[in-house]
């Protein structure tokens, strides 16, 4: 499972809300949401993540083994 806890933080360390990402970059509310409950965001999404925090993919996303 891809798990974007990353996210958060690098986020806070880089001053960017959610309310600037759908405010300022015109992200919807949905995409946001999916986030949260780690389910599935296109690359485009995480490219636009990437660009807009001056990051790494690493900063915002990991690769957790399923739990069975």
């Amino acid at each position: 499972m891809i798990c974007f806890d990353k996210l958060w933080e690098t986020m806070r360390q880089k001053e960017i809300t959610t309310y600037k990402l759908i405010k300022y970059h015109n992200f919807s509310p949905s995409q946001i949401q999916r986030l949260k409950r780690n389910q599935c965001v296109s690359t485009y999404t995480l490219n636009r993540l990437c660009n807009i925090l001056t990051c790494d993919i690493k900063d915002i996303a990991q690769y957790r083994e399923d739990e069975l």
